[in-house]
Order: structure tokens, then sequence, then C-alpha cells
């Protein structure tokens, strides 16, 4: 099978209060998600009708059991992920502060999985093959899976997204994030991030001039993702900015997530800049106004109906 989608890096078991606006040590019950930035995105495409498969690794143990079940009822392939013998599947708790405050603390000892995937073990004629290959700047934080990502990058011949992702809890400065990404950006057509992690990426986070220094890097777009302020995003075209998609925020972990596997969408379907874009901001604003990750990912008709909503609501 061909797919259009595959990503690549980290894999978690969310583990996420049922009580908001409760610090984490008087919960009193949990919700289990699967998670993991690179995971999320796969599950996002498929929802929205594509073929998508995540290269990620997990432990030997019931969480990993769970990562394989979860992938296969979401309809994603997940042939690619394989088990560690000693290392424990990671888990994220998070507390939920609705609108804008949500914690998150990573259990990735001694040493994640995910980052234990070796370059020998690659399908590079799958990596090929696929229409869209993802990766994530995390995946480059440890060898061997640094080394790793970039061989699948360099593999593909077509549309390779670099998601910025910086969670500066799992590198030992920003300057050897920043090197490690300027290196990956070779070989990325499309990169994707927020205002801080344009900032560790190019050292800036204006997002004109981020957009512009991510296209001077050699990407064909840039998308800078500004949360209340919308989206701006930057082809040799021009530039479009997009304004927010407004919910009620109960949980915004996952939304960038649903944002990024809405943006393959719109890339596998050959829409304009702006539409992805503006449909990109729905699909994540949708996940926003829902509590969990993988299971909150929106169906394309979802997205089109909060949008047409909007639309009616403007005239």
């Amino acid at each position: 099978m061909t797919h259009d989608l595959i990503t690549m890096g980290r894999v978690s078991v969310d583990v996420y209060p049922l009580q908001t606006g409760v610090p984490l040590e008087k919960v009193e019950s949990f919700g289990k998600y699967l998670g993991g930035s690179p995971t999320n995105v796969a599950v996002a495409a498929a929802r929205l009708g594509h073929r998508a498969a995540v290269i990620t690794r997990t432990g030997e143990d019931p969480f990993g059991r769970f990562v394989h079940q979860a992938l296969t009822g979401y309809g994603v392939d997940d042939r690619f992920v394989t088990a560690v013998p000693g290392l424990p599947t990671p888990l994220a708790f998070c507390e939920i502060f609705p609108p804008d405050h949500f914690p998150l603390y990573f259990y990735r000892h001694p040493k994640a999985p995910d980052l234990e995937i070796h370059e020998h073990e690659l399908d590079l004629d799958a990596i090929r093959a696929a229409r869209i290959f993802w990766a994530t700047v995390t995946g480059l934080s440890e060898e061997p899976s640094h080394g790793s990502t970039l061989a699948a990058l360099a593999a593909h011949p077509g549309t390779t997204v670099l998601d910025l992702d910086w969670r500066p809890m799992f590198w030992a400065s920003p300057g050897e994030a920043r090197a490690r990404v300027g290196r990956a950006l070779e070989h990325a057509t499309v990169a994707v991030g927020n205002l801080d992690e344009c900032e560790i990426a190019v050292g800036t986070r204006g997002p004109r001039d981020a957009a512009r220094a991510l296209l001077d890097r050699g990407v064909s777009v840039a998308i800078v993702k500004q949360g209340p302020r919308g989206t701006l995003a930057a082809s040799a075209e021009g530039v479009v900015e997009v304004p927010p998609t407004p919910v009620r925020v109960l949980n915004g972990l996952g939304a960038g997530d649903a944002f990024g596997g809405a943006v393959c969408h719109g890339l596998l379907e050959g829409w304009d800049l702006e539409r992805t874009v503006r449909f990109a901001g729905a699909a994540g604003a949708l996940v926003a106004s829902r509590l969990a990750c993988a299971d909150a990912m929106p169906t394309e008709d979802e997205v089109g109906h909060l949008l047409a909503g909007r639309e009616e609501a403007g005239r």
C-alpha cells in the first residue's frame, strides 16, 4: 500500500484529568488517550480520509499494546511501530486550566523509545513512495533518532513537512536545537511552527520576518501559527493571513496536531494556501473545544460545518 502520509517521531499515552481547573495533585479521575504530536497528525489525516502511517517506537508493555490498538482503531497503519526492550512507553500528564493554561508533564525516562529509531530499520522505499513525509524537531534531539530523521527527510523526493515542535525540556540548549533545525530545513519543503518555535528555528518571532527567513532557508511554504491572532502563511506567491476560528476552549493540547493533519489534507487535495490554512485553523479550533487529542480529531464534514456556520454568522 502506498501511503498519502507517513509521520515519524514522538508517541505517548496521554493521561488527562477528567476535572478542569483542578491542580494535578487534586485530580481524582483520568482518561487514557493516544498522544505524541506526529502520531496525532497521522490520526488527524486518517480522520480526514487519507492513508496514514506513523514511524515510532514503544515499550514492550501494556501501554505499547494500547498504542497499536488505538492506531488501528483510528485507521492508521501501525506496521512501522516497533518495541524497544527495556524502555517504557512514554506517558504525558497535563493540567487543564481553560482558556489558555495547559501545563504538560512528560515521563520519558530513562529514554523515550521513539528516540531509538535507527536508520537501518527505516523502510525508505515506503517513505519515498508516500505523497507526504512529516518529521518533527523533537526527533532531532537525540541519536539515533536525529540521524534517522535527517535520512528519511533526505530520502523523500516530494513534499516533506518539518514540524518545528520545540519542547525545551528535550534539549541541552536552544543553540543546539537551532543548529539541528537548520540542517533539517535543508530537506524540508514545508515548515510549520508557532512563534516560539520559529524563534528557535530562525532567530526571530516576528511572523513576517520568521516566514521570510524560513523561505530563505529553502522551504516552499512557511506557516506561522500565532494563537489568538490567527495564522500567517507565506510562499513564493505571497503572504496570506487568516484570523482564528472562535470557539470555547476546553483543552488547547492537540489543536496544533489537528492543524497539522489538516494542512496535509489541503496539500493532498491541491488546495491553495489560504484555503488550506483556513481549514487547518478550524480543525485546530474544534480540537481545542474538546478534551482529548487523538479522540477529538475532526472529520472534513465537521470542519466544513464550523466554517459554514462562521460564514453565516458574519453575513
